[in-house]
């Protein structure tokens, strides 16, 4: 199984009038006509997909997004809202139609994903409490022997230079790593939110965090690849567990 994983898109309304608007659509456009290339299963995009929240916003990020080809999951950062995206992406059915979340899991493919929704209103830090914990635990114990992926924006572990303090409450971190380290079926965990490539071992898994696609936000990247827009290709291997790779997107 191939999973594509984009991040941190913060598309802008094809109304805009700033400058970044119509090269952070490209960034995009250029990351989909690639990943259609590459033949993958499914892809996952991991927060902040629009700017401002903005119902104008979305209908960009919805029309970029209509030319992939592989199904698509999203799960919300910071800067997304959850009405405005749940109104842009009703067509998906797997997002939860009401309630305060965006969690869900997806059960079609060989490994399972999971994506839990990090964000609180108003805050720009990451967000969980003990409904989101105990969704977590419950969803993860009823497929216990089965592969999975947990999805979500916030990183919970800090990243020197980069991200330091990224939840409102230092404890929320540690819960969620003790929840996670009771299932040993997690094999990753993707996050988005800090515009950086980054990658450590967490919760008893491994976890992964990427560069925003949006060039002009993307923090530690090569010079050699800067104006490059670039995506994460996650690959199940024959050994088992993941292999995730870069992917530089250079027409």
């Amino acid at each position: 199984m191939v999973i594509a994983q984009i991040s941190d898109t913060h598309i802008l309304a094809k109304s805009s009038d700033q400058a970044v608007g119509a090269a952070r659509a490209e960034n995009l456009q250029r990351c989909i006509a690639d990943i259609n290339r590459q033949g993958v299963d499914v892809v996952v995009h991991t927060g902040d997909s629009v700017h401002h929240g903005l119902a104008e916003d979305y209908a960009h990020l919805r029309d970029i997004l209509a030319e992939l080809e592989a199904p698509l999951f999203l799960i919300p950062g910071n800067r997304d809202r959850h009405d405005a995206l749940r109104a842009a992406f009703e067509h998906l059915s797997y997002l939860p139609g009401n309630g305060e979340f965006l969690h869900y899991a997806v059960e079609d493919y060989p490994i399972r994903l999971v994506a839990l929704d990090s964000v609180g209103a108003g805050e720009r830090k990451g967000v969980f409490c003990a409904q989101r914990l105990a969704w977590l635990d419950e969803t993860l114990a009823r497929e216990p022997d089965r592969p999975t992926i947990l999805f979500i924006h916030h990183p919970p572990f800090d990243i020197a230079r980069h991200y330091v303090g990224g939840y409102r409450r230092p404890q929320d971190a540690r819960d969620l790593a003790a929840v996670v380290s009771r299932h040993p079926q997690v094999e990753r965990l993707l996050c988005g939110h800090v515009h950086c490539l980054h990658r450590e071992s967490w919760g008893g898994t491994v976890a992964t965090t990427m560069p925003s696609v949006a060039v002009d936000l993307r923090k530690g990247v090569d010079a050699a690849i800067e104006a490059a827009p670039l995506y994460l290709l996650h690959v199940a291997s024959d050994e088992g567990g993941l292999v995730s790779r870069t992917r530089i997107v250079t027409h």
